[in-house]
């Protein structure tokens, strides 16, 4: 149920009335929920007003994809704000229809278009957050920098510093870059949804397919490629498709430890567990 000090906080700035709404699960962060409205039916997601920023840069990076893609569904923005109790984002609701064969070779397809925009450095031009932690986006003119210095280097220590990792790791993760510039092919930065897994896509009606919850930046696509795969991929067709549109350099399935090093270790830092030793392992392998 949504708080009445929130309804009111939305209805000032959409212009919105909520009339009821349904909880909807798929997130460990912010309460969401879908809201059908008077005039305008919507997903509605709050925290903290702490966390307001969260909801600032999610709508940059949705406002990011939407200008440089044609052919994802990417949400509209209808408004965020917060008061004393509550900070929101307020964004169109998408419709959700079964996967198919059809709709993954056209998300292959949209992915590999998006990933065809290209950028002159690495990063953004403002940070963001990977799930509720910060994703700094300083840029720099080489991948394998950017790639340690703001992606692996900096969980790292966020790990350390928690206790739930030891200080001979950052050895390890020296170890691991020095071997990187004979390993990591050259690619330019691509634009980036930044967190895709199957919880960040949704399948839509005619063989469509929106994306939600960007962590945007322009990093190396091979990074998106490889997280796909992390827990449990997609279809085969949707990888088919996207080697059609714009081909992997060789090698890529040796390489995808590597860059899954770093959602390895957001997830370290969120949840712990298991995932220690997953990270562990692939800084031994390297």
């Amino acid at each position: 149920m949504i708080p009445a000090s929130l309804k009111e906080s939305v209805f000032e700035a959409t212009g919105i009335k909520a009339t009821r709404s349904t909880p909807l699960g798929g997130g460990s962060i912010n309460n969401v929920a879908a809201v059908v409205g008077e005039k305008q039916d919507f997903v509605l997601k709050w925290n903290t007003p702490s966390l307001f920023s969260m909801f600032e840069v999610e709508a940059k990076g949705l406002d990011l994809l939407k200008k440089n893609t044609e052919s994802f569904i990417i949400p509209e923005v209808f408004g965020m704000g917060k008061n004393d109790a509550y900070s929101w984002l307020a964004i169109s609701k998408v419709d959700s229809a079964p996967t198919s064969h059809v709709m993954f070779t056209k998300f292959g397809e949209s992915l590999a278009a998006l990933h065809k925009n290209h950028n002159d450095s690495w990063g953004l031009n403002h940070d963001n957050y990977i799930g509720r932690l910060p994703q700094p986006n300083t840029s720099e003119n080489d991948w394998l920098t950017f790639f340690r210095r703001h992606r692996i280097e900096l969980q790292l220590k966020m790990a350390v510093d928690a206790g739930k990792m030891q200080a001979s790791c950052f050895k390890k993760m020296e170890q691991m870059f020095a071997k990187l510039p004979e390993i990591i092919p050259d690619e330019p930065p691509s634009l980036l949804h930044g967190d895709l897994w199957s919880g960040n896509f949704i399948a839509a009606p005619d063989d469509q397919t929106a994306l939600i919850d960007p962590a945007v930046y322009y990093g190396h696509r091979e990074i998106e490629i490889a997280f796909t795969r992390l827990f449990g991929g997609f279809s085969s067709a949707f990888y088919d498709a996207y080697n059609s549109s714009y081909p992997l350099q060789p090698g890529f399935e040796s390489r995808t430890d590597i860059y899954n090093l770093y959602p390895l270790l957001v997830h370290v830092n969120l949840f712990g567990g298991g995932y220690i030793g997953q990270a562990l392992s692939v800084l031994n392998k390297f």
